[in-house]
């Protein structure tokens, strides 16, 4: 697997689980997306610009299936997830020398929980979903994953 020396585009997104549909979603002149998963929990893809990147796109279809599959993880190990967890992805598009690449840079916010416990779901929602599966050993993937 090859890691990126330049990136060239990057798309970013924030995705929470929002439980109160009435809330402020984004600002003006930006586009908020309502994702599904196949739990049927919609999750929130908030405030991308006007016009998503195709990196931007893949983030946000990666965040809800993500998502949703850290909320699998965390009940097989029967533990319960905070309300304000919350999944960023960063997806790149890079050289390294003339060859282009993918990579993503994932932060996993899960306040509360034990940083050992933390990290073990969000590993263990990578081996759940299937876009983390898609491109396991094809693209590098960095994981931070945040408890405070």
């Amino acid at each position: 697997m090859t890691t990126i020396e330049k990136v060239i585009f990057s798309g970013k997104t924030h995705t929470v689980v929002n439980r109160d549909p009435g809330v402020q979603r984004g600002d003006h002149g930006v586009v908020d997306i309502k994702l599904s998963a196949p739990a049927g929990v919609n999750h929130e893809f908030i405030a991308a610009e006007p016009h998503p990147t195709a990196e931007q796109l893949f983030a946000g279809a990666w965040s809800a299936c993500y998502i949703s599959a850290l909320g699998i993880a965390a009940s097989l190990k029967k533990v319960t997830l905070p309300p304000d967890h919350s999944v960023d992805i960063q997806v790149d598009v890079g050289q390294t020398g003339p060859a282009w690449f993918l990579g993503a840079q994932f932060t996993v916010r899960i306040p509360g929980l034990a940083q050992d416990v933390a990290e073990a779901i969000a590993r263990s929602a990578h081996q759940i979903c299937p876009y983390s599966k898609a491109v396991h050993g094809n693209i590098d993937v960095a994981l931070n994953v945040i408890t405070v």
